[in-house]
């Protein structure tokens, strides 16, 4: 029995690794294009265009509104024609991707908007191009503030893969709902919510010492 509970927790421990560390990659590059393209295009921004802004900004209003179970399902469609099934780990990266970019933008919004005005306007005078602001003050400058935040939205992920399981995902939430619970299992039902509560400490004990170590460098300067 002991064997059986270690082997099924591995598995589906792998499981939610891999959707966790594909899910987090896409939805970093799609919500960092986000969350910088809101902050450029603001009103008064360096690349100002309020109408796109408020494109942006509604759709991932709109996005971000949607419980993730019901995104899920609405997003089987578009996993089936990208990867050609809508069952597995692989598929549920479709969904999981989509449905975090849009919380990722705007936590990068946030983050991208704590950078001094001041910091922005000396390169602006120093003739600094649009672009070397976006990437040499003001994504360096709000980088401890993006690591949290990024490690937020990959905790968030983490929890999304535990829903996405009760649709066929895979992972430790599928394994949870199929033998923890619909099989009685108690032993797996624990196991697995320990395992979910260790991975998410791991995560945030990781993104807090990357913030830690980025701040204290700069001290250092």
């Amino acid at each position: 029995m002991r064997d059986d509970l270690l082997d099924l927790l591995w598995e589906g421990l792998k499981e939610t690794l891999y959707m966790v560390a594909w899910s987090s990659v896409f939805a970093l590059l799609i919500g960092i294009a986000l969350g910088v393209t809101l902050v450029v295009t603001e009103r008064n921004g360096i690349l100002a265009a309020p109408t796109l802004n408020k494109i942006i900004g509604t759709l991932i209003n709109g996005v971000r509104s949607l419980p993730f179970i019901i995104l899920i399902v609405l997003l089987l469609p578009v996993a089936r024609f990208v990867v050609g099934t809508s069952l597995g780990p692989t598929a549920a990266i479709v969904s999981l991707s989509i449905g975090a970019a849009p919380f990722l933008g705007r936590i990068i919004e946030n983050s991208l908007k704590e950078v001094s005005s001041g910091k922005i306007e000396a390169a602006k005078a120093m003739g600094a191009t649009p672009w070397t602001i976006i990437f040499r003050v003001l994504i360096p400058e709000a980088l401890p503030a993006l690591v949290r935040g990024i490690t937020i939205a990959v905790i968030a992920i983490t929890e999304f893969t535990a829903v996405a399981g009760a649709i066929g995902a895979g992972g430790l939430g599928s394994l949870a709902i199929r033998f923890g619970y619909q099989r009685f299992r108690v032993d797996i039902l624990i196991a697995t919510v320990i395992v979910i509560i260790a991975l998410v400490q791991l995560i945030q004990f990781s993104g807090d010492g990357v913030a830690r170590s980025i701040l204290r460098r700069r001290r250092q300067l």
